[in-house]
């Protein structure tokens, strides 16, 4: 998801997708520990999801005080 499309979420929407790519993550850390995911780069794409839009939600807070 791109940064762009991430600032035109509400703040309800960001927590709710961060909810989302959490348990996403969560899930394919699991399943990768058990046997391996065709593509291992999809773990570090999420957690980089998640960073994203948690980034953009503490600025939107700041900018709502």
């Amino acid at each position: 998801m791109k940064t762009t499309e991430i600032r035109e979420l509400s703040v309800k929407e960001i927590a709710e997708r961060i909810e989302n790519e959490k348990a996403l993550s969560f899930k394919q850390k699991m399943n990768h520990a058990i046997s391996p995911l065709d593509n291992p780069q999809k773990i570090k794409e999420t957690r980089r999801n998640i960073a994203r839009m948690e980034t953009i939600l503490r600025q939107k807070n700041k900018e709502a005080k």
